[in-house]
């Protein structure tokens, strides 16, 4: 019965793969789109992380898990003799990519890190029901990667200690590997190695061959990764010789501009102790009450919880820097015995309302957007309001002649100013002007074109006229809640009544 109900989860966690909402921009703008400017001929877009002076963000963990799918795309494209791959198969590749690291590699290690077969399919079908495992895991996020590079370290710190016949020099080697690859990818890894770590000290005691293989390999990975930085960061060739003078060295960039809180505070400040009450109860739901009551002393447990307090020493919280908690924690927990059934359904109901928001609503409508966009011809400006930041590299080559203005949650005065600005005069034969802004925004209403009756506000001299000309349906805003103004009931109506993108066509009565 519990094979059967795992396979119904994995297909569960494929079709939210396949879904394109949009989680966060960083799924897209700290990782594929970085690599797919280098591999391809896509306009990108670089954010702050890669142009400031002292970048923040390494390459080297982009490589090695978005480089060579898109390398082996462009050698399969070239080999059948059409143009360059399009954007949208790249996308839907990765994200085909990391269901399967998902479903591969995560469950995996979960198989190994939990001994009782019994307590193992409860943490094996556990992890696999949970929202965090259908949407946040399967989408581009170096969190994703941090989350699988910690189970595996765990795998191998195991091994390691459980093997007192032989020096473990193999296993040694490979997580100084992960050790150096996961903390090039985010600095927030070692926390939740930290007391796995400890273990290992009686072990490198006695086994010096293991101590020397997991620091000669750890130099030789970090030696790589910081080549690649300064290789992509700095102009001109790198020579091992001024390596030590021309090093970027990305991870100590990261930790000295989170460290200043004044940097921090340009990202939003959090109360110290958002993650344990706020975000954890947000990624764990009915399960958060359960470690307190029936959780498991393992070292997947100790190693979340270091994992979560150290984190909270940031004041910049968001819930996916948890991502690699959860599995860890999940898999220690013990099921209820009273009101088991009643729990196991308060779980169910909470994974498929946050899997259909996260996985499916949650922004979109966005990528589809974008992705259409890409297709069509005579588009000189594309305006975004009230969404995330397109991914420019899904332009498909357009984006060279289609300008993308983001204006994010703009005031909405701001908008009308932009758009009074570039929009084309009503019967001009010029390229279109186009706004790209969810349904729910009611300030838009007035200036709507239905068939050839202009709105009332549309209707003045050189005021915009919107027409609607494309719609994506699954698209929910959460920015776009005023529960201030319209109070919780009325603006949540609004949100998910109206939801939807829509592109419109913006013409100026001249």
């Amino acid at each position: 019965m519990w094979r059967r109900t795992y396979l119904l989860l994995v297909l569960v966690r494929l079709y939210f793969a396949l879904s394109p909402s949009y989680l966060h921009p960083d799924e897209n703008f700290q990782g594929p789109e970085v690599i797919a400017g280098r591999v391809f001929s896509y306009p990108v877009h670089h954010t702050w992380e890669f142009t400031s002076e002292h970048p923040i963000r390494s390459v080297f963990p982009l490589w090695l898990v978005y480089g060579w799918p898109m390398f082996v795309l462009q050698w399969i494209w070239e080999g059948i003799g059409t143009d360059e791959v399009p954007p949208a198969v790249v996308y839907w590749t990765l994200r085909v990519l990391m269901f399967t690291l998902s479903f591969v590699l995560e469950d995996w290690a979960i198989h190994e890190l939990v001994q009782s077969s019994r307590q193992r399919r409860v943490a094996v079908l556990l992890v696999a029901s949970s929202y965090v495992t259908w949407t946040l895991q399967t989408h581009t996020f170096s969190n994703s990667i941090e989350t699988l590079v910690v189970l595996w370290s765990l795998v191998l710190v195991e091994r390691i200690k459980g093997d007192r016949k032989h020096s473990g020099v193999f296993s040694s080697s490979v997580l100084a590997f992960l050790s150096v690859l996961g903390t090039f990818n985010r600095i927030t890894f070692p926390a939740f190695l930290l007391i796995p770590g400890l273990q290992l000290l009686p072990h490198f005691w006695r086994k010096l061959l293991s101590l020397l293989s997991i620091l000669i390999s750890a130099s030789f990975t970090a030696l790589i990764a910081i080549y690649l930085d300064t290789a992509f960061y700095t102009t001109g060739p790198i020579h091992l010789s001024t390596l030590t003078s021309t090093a970027v060295i990305t991870p100590l960039n990261n930790f000295l501009y989170n460290y200043d809180s004044t940097n921090l505070a340009k990202h939003g400040l959090h109360p110290y102790h958002q993650h344990l009450l706020l975000n954890l109860p947000q990624l764990l739901g009915p399960a958060f009450p359960l470690l307190l009551l029936t959780s498991r002393k393992t070292i997947r447990l100790f190693s979340a919880l270091t994992g979560i307090l150290l984190l909270s020493l940031f004041a910049h919280q968001e819930p996916r820097f948890l991502l690699p908690a959860v599995p860890l924690l999940l898999s220690s927990l013990r099921l209820p015995k009273r009101f088991q059934r009643s729990w196991i359904a308060a779980w169910a109901l909470f994974n498929a309302a946050m899997g259909l928001l996260m996985g499916v609503y949650h922004q979109g409508g966005v990528v589809p957007a974008q992705m259409w966009l890409a297709k069509q011809d005579n588009v000189a400006q594309a305006v975004w309001w009230k969404t995330y930041s397109p991914p420019v590299w899904l332009l498909n080559g357009n984006g060279e002649g289609l300008r993308t203005t983001d204006l994010m949650g703009a005031p909405a005065e701001e908008l009308l100013r932009e758009l009074r600005h570039v929009a084309q005069c009503e019967g001009a034969n010029a390229n279109a002007t186009l706004l790209i802004a969810p349904r729910s925004a009611p300030f838009l209403d007035r200036y709507v074109v239905v068939g050839d009756e202009l709105a009332a506000a549309a209707a003045a001299e050189g005021e915009v006229a919107l027409r609607e000309i494309w719609t994506y349906r699954n698209h929910l805003s959460l920015d776009d809640l005023a529960v201030a103004d319209d109070g919780v009931w009325a603006s949540l109506k609004r949100v998910v009544g109206r939801r939807g993108l829509v592109v419109w066509n913006v013409r100026r009565r001249c």
